[in-house]
């Protein structure tokens, strides 16, 4: 699963946002392109709301990417 997060800008929030993720799904592997403003979830069976969520509730503005 792919999100686009507008509004995080730096190393910090991608540090959020993966303890936010891991908090929900321990076992995913999370990748963050600041740059981009793309995070990937990949080997989780979690569900995209719960990760989603997750996210939203650390701060931020998650949008699912098709």
């Amino acid at each position: 699963m792919e999100f686009e997060v507008n509004d995080m800008t730096c190393g910090h929030c991608a540090s959020r946002i993966t303890q936010a993720v891991k908090a929900v799904a321990a076992s995913a592997n999370v990748d963050i392109d600041i740059t981009s403003k793309r995070v990937k979830v990949a080997a989780t069976t979690t569900p995209v709301e719960v990760v989603l969520n997750a996210i939203a509730e650390a701060g931020y503005t998650p949008v699912l990417q098709p």
